[in-house]
């Protein structure tokens, strides 16, 4: 296991495209961090200046305290003991399964006995014992994929390095190999960097996720704090799904801070996020609130941001109902239980918990 140090990092590409924008971070030793956020974001960028297959513009990268990139400094990739799976597989297709796990011990001038041991003892971790002589490219997508993290571990790298690798699987297969994936480096104790856009996945296998916007970092946290306590919109919004509304600050009391929402006709109370000592009274600021925080009832029974809408439209998912309520002049999606019973034009109540109701200034 290592440490990985990110500090000031800058790449760009021509004059006017800053791909990474003066970005730091730590990766401690065993933990698997994922990098998130849509294409053109900077992610795989970061992650290929920490390979080695970018040069970036400036900034330090250190991994076990040893430096591979600083002023004048840029260690190249096959001196950094790195291990990575790509997206497209990366498989040679003249190779058996086994030269192919192989071939990254070869680079590093493991050969005969040692080699043979080493892809074996591979393919054994990722379930693909006994298939070493089989044509790679006879494998399915999944196999294929397993083949290509065999490769990156077989020579026990230092750490292991993840761009979208299970972006090309279909999702049952996506949804089954990120729980191995995830469970397996944990069980090899690396340390792990991962590039997505797929917030789920992020969600699901991450110790702590990075945010990343335009060549920034947006926010740094745990899954639970990154969905739940988003730092502005751009997170609230990438992360899952959410209702964003605008309004201005008001009083705060002992549930939290109470928010004039003009689309909604009414003040919300909120008890995450910022606070008018803050802001200061009649500040604009913005709310949000995730669907599935949103209870909806028979009558007024007097509940905190209690709110009366007709629903405008219901789509049924099986374990739940996706619904669009017109409150005011503004359309709150909420997410109901699967068994209730919901009709489009139905009048219904809904209440919002203040914890769940964030406070954001942008």
């Amino acid at each position: 296991m290592a440490e990985v140090i990110v500090k000031d990092l800058v790449k760009s590409f021509g004059n006017e495209t800053l791909a990474v924008d003066n970005i730091s971070f730590t990766v401690a030793e065993g933990e698997f961090v994922t990098l998130l956020g849509p294409s053109g974001c900077g992610k795989t960028t970061t992650l290929r200046c920490i390979a080695g297959l970018e040069t970036p513009d400036s900034g330090n990268i250190l991994i076990g305290g040893d430096i591979f990139t600083s002023k004048g400094v840029c260690l190249p990739p096959e001196k950094r003991h790195l291990g990575m799976v790509f997206q497209s597989y990366a498989i040679w297709p003249h190779m058996s399964v086994a030269e192919n796990v192989a071939y990254g011990l070869h680079a590093q001038g493991v050969k005969g006995a040692e080699s043979k041991k080493k892809v074996a003892e591979a393919l054994e971790l990722v379930g693909l014992g006994g298939l070493g002589d089989r044509n790679a490219t006879k494998l399915s997508g999944g196999q294929q994929q397993r083949v290509s993290l065999a490769r990156a571990v077989a020579y026990n790298p230092r750490v292991l390095l993840f761009d979208e690798p299970l972006s090309n699987l279909d999702a049952k297969l996506r949804e089954r190999m990120r729980l191995e994936l995830a469970l397996l480096v944990k069980e090899l104790k690396m340390t792990a960097l991962y590039v997505t856009h797929d917030q789920a996945e992020a969600m699901v296998m991450s110790d702590r996720i990075i945010v990343m916007q335009d060549g920034k970092i947006q926010q740094v946290g745990d899954p639970y704090s990154t969905y739940n306590e988003p730092v502005n919109s751009f997170v609230a919004d990438f992360i899952g799904v959410t209702n964003i509304l605008k309004g201005k600050t008001g009083e705060i009391g002992s549930s939290g801070l109470s928010v004039n929402v003009p689309k909604l006709g009414a003040n919300i109370v909120c008890a995450a996020g910022l606070d008018s000592r803050e802001t200061g009274q009649g500040s604009d600021v913005l709310l949000t609130v995730r669907p599935e925080y949103i209870e909806l009832h028979g009558s007024d029974d007097g509940d905190a941001n209690r709110l009366e809408g007709k629903v405008s439209e219901a789509t049924y998912l099986g374990q739940s109902w996706d619904c669009l309520v017109r409150v005011g002049e503004a359309d709150i999606r909420v997410h109901v239980r699967g068994d209730a019973e919901i009709k489009i034009g139905q009048t219904v109540n809904m209440s919002i918990p203040p914890s769940r109701c964030v406070v954001l200034s942008d």
